[in-house]
């Protein structure tokens, strides 16, 4: 596929969804990087786990171990729980995987950029998404970091300018729309009840885990779609 039949494959709603989640990753990262700088790591540190790991909540929470005084070994393994949920998520795109440039494209998994692909079922555009969705995100994510954490002194308190709610908000106006489907809502909202009961009680990541439970519900309402097609 050229590079012309590619960008055509994307439609104008995808590429400004993917545009306005880039947005909200910028200010993220630079809230990663300047967080980082600010608790006392040199830049090179939130610089290089960005590149090595891209994984936003795992790097937000591994730091967060550190600052609070914990060691290398529990930050790691916090960062490995939280990122547990990418492995079903391979799965799913794994079609748009196949080829050259696998190991590259299994760097690129996250959440955004596997809910985009997952919008589609055409494999071609299933690939232009996740392609265009994953790389715009690196790029943005990695250059917002070394921003933030060379500015981090500058930037000061980053939850006073709330730049850490940024993401989740824009993230929530991505959701919404799907949420016109009952079968979809259930499950989401099954998933929420499950991550708030379980937040208080267990490590970070895990109720992230314990929220795909919502899938019970999903399932047997797309296996009733498949058979009325």
């Amino acid at each position: 596929m050229d590079m012309r039949s590619f960008w055509r494959t994307l439609d104008r709603e995808t590429l400004r969804d993917i545009a306005l989640v880039c947005v909200a990753d910028a200010l993220v990262g630079a809230s990663f990087g300047a967080i980082a700088v600010s608790g006392g790591l040199d830049a090179w540190v939130p610089v290089a786990m960005s590149l090595l790991v891209f994984a936003g909540g795992a790097q937000f929470a591994a730091i967060g171990v550190v600052l609070s005084g914990g060691g290398a070994v529990a930050a790691v393994v916090t960062g490995l729980v939280l990122n547990a949920r990418l492995l079903p998520f391979g799965f799913a795109v794994s079609d748009v995987l196949a080829g050259r440039g696998r190991l590259l494209g299994a760097h690129l998994i996250m959440d955004e950029a596997v809910a985009f692909t997952l919008r589609h079922s055409d494999r071609r555009r299933r690939r232009a998404t996740f392609w265009t969705c994953g790389v715009a995100l690196f790029v943005v994510w990695n250059v917002a970091v070394v921003l933030g954490a060379f500015a981090g002194e500058i930037i000061g308190d980053t939850g006073a300018l709330g730049l850490d709610a940024a993401f989740p908000a824009v993230l929530l106006a991505l959701v919404l729309p799907a949420l016109r489907d009952r079968s979809t809502r259930n499950a989401a909202l099954l998933g929420a009840a499950v991550a708030l009961a379980t937040t208080p009680l267990l490590p970070a990541g895990v109720p992230v885990l314990l929220a795909l439970a919502g899938l019970v519900l999903y399932v047997p309402g797309l296996r009733r779609r498949e058979v009325a097609r």
